[in-house]
């Protein structure tokens, strides 16, 4: 059995994406799909997000990402595949 592709992307999700709760449901999602990484807000009023694990895993939150949680009104996800370094630790929320 071949082991997963891992993969490690940069996510910047555009839209009203702050104050509804984005950053804590992507860190319950990307902890469910047992990725590396953590999510942020920035000061432009986006929210930001590094996650590493199986290419499968990855491809799961880019999805969800593009939704988000019920109040979130997501207007734009900009991807950007960069190499796996393995140097996450298990998903956190940074300020």
């Amino acid at each position: 059995m071949t082991p997963p592709r891992i993969e490690r992307v940069k996510l910047q999700v555009k839209g009203r994406v702050q104050g509804v709760y984005y950053r804590a449901s992507t860190l319950e999602q990307a902890r469910s799909l047992r990725l590396a990484g953590w999510v942020r807000n920035t000061a432009s009023g986006d929210v930001e997000i590094e996650a590493e694990g199986p290419s499968d895993a990855v491809a799961e939150l880019i999805a969800w990402c593009r939704q988000g949680p019920p109040h979130a009104r997501v207007r734009d996800v900009a991807v950007e595949f960069i190499p796996a370094r393995g140097d996450l630790g298990e998903f956190e929320i940074r300020y």
